[in-house]
């Protein structure tokens, strides 16, 4: 009797050590990478659809401008004062620490030089008024945290003059300088790599 309990003592502890090794030593052999948080902007799809077209529009005007392409800058400065003009702005309202009211202006500005860029005769004055519209982005892109992408900010030291800079916005750190391009009337295409990111706008990091 004392050996088959002895027998079937052995055989519970081998049965106990069996299912732990399956149900909870087993799952420590288990490899592979950890499971990483899905980003999620702080802003809707709405919102980041409305700036990733008035992004788009910006980025065909400055190529535009690189090429002194006329026709061009004339679509995409339109294509991007009716994205600016559409941009889900009033979805900030329900922010309680003043984005909305923050944003208003540079918005304003912004669409104000894109028409500007429209109604200019010259092309260094739409030139400037690129400028202008770029500063006025960049405060807009500040202000409401845009988390979709790094934004680098570029400057041309000798924009307008040799003392007078030029800035601007691009998806990359390569330059393709807007303001002297590849057929400046004194330069030719020499310049177009003038100039390099001055700072970037990264509010990606923290996005969960």
């Amino acid at each position: 009797m004392k050996k088959v309990l002895a027998i079937l003592g052995i055989l519970v502890l081998l049965l106990a050590a069996f299912l732990w090794y399956t149900f909870k030593g087993g799952k420590k052999r288990v490899k592979g990478p950890k499971p990483v948080a899905l980003t999620v902007s702080k802003h809707s799809p709405a919102f980041n659809e409305s700036v990733q077209s008035a992004l788009d529009a910006y980025y065909k005007l400055s190529e535009a401008l690189v090429n002194y392409d006329g026709a061009g800058i004339a679509t995409h400065a339109g294509a991007l004062k009716t994205s600016l003009d559409s941009l889900k702005i009033d979805e900030l309202k329900s922010d309680t620490t003043g984005i909305y009211e923050s944003a208003l202006d540079p918005l304003s500005n912004a669409r104000n030089e894109s028409a500007a860029i429209l109604s200019a005769t010259s092309l260094d004055e739409k030139k400037r008024a690129f400028n202008n519209l770029s500063e006025n982005l960049r405060l807009l892109f500040i202000v409401v945290k845009y988390d979709q992408g790094k934004l680098y900010w570029q400057e041309c030291p000798m924009a307008f003059g040799d003392d007078q800079p030029g800035y601007w916005l691009s998806s990359t750190d390569e330059v393709r300088n807007p303001y002297l391009g590849t057929k400046h009337p004194q330069y030719g295409n020499s310049m177009l790599k003038c100039g390099g990111p001055k700072d970037t706008l990264n509010f990606m990091e923290g996005v969960r």
